[in-house]
């Protein structure tokens, strides 16, 4: 059974950076594609970016695209997610997901992806 772990949340000041990791247990991350959700308080969860099993498509909102990063790692069990340039609209638990396809389309991830981590704390304020 797949089991993911995201750490790396932290607190930072605006324009400050953070890189979050997505790490599994109990099955390789490269069986599956990744992606990484956000939820802040009185928001839906929203798909910001995600990576094909393969690594050779990624996708990004466009609330992030140009400031986010996402990579697998070299062994097969870690997703990261650099975060460069942080806002403070960027405040949220952010989570990592695991199904067959990358997508990140408007709508219920859990059609999308069967597998979660719990989630880590980002906050950018001044």
């Amino acid at each position: 059974q797949l089991r993911l772990v995201e750490s790396g949340g932290g607190s930072v000041q605006p324009g400050g950076s953070l890189r979050l990791s997505c790490t599994a247990a109990g099955d390789n991350l490269d069986n599956y594609a990744i992606g990484w959700f956000r939820q802040a308080p009185g928001k839906e969860r929203e798909g910001i970016s995600c990576i094909s099993r393969s690594g050779g498509r990624t996708n990004y909102a466009s609330s992030v695209r140009g400031r986010f990063t996402i990579a697998r790692g070299d062994a097969g069990n870690t997703v990261y997610l650099q975060m460069n340039s942080l806002k403070p609209e960027d405040t949220a638990v952010y989570l990592c997901a695991a199904g067959p396809l990358c997508t990140i389309v408007p709508g219920d991830p859990s059609l999308d992806y069967q597998h979660w981590g719990q989630g880590t704390q980002v906050t950018v304020s001044s």
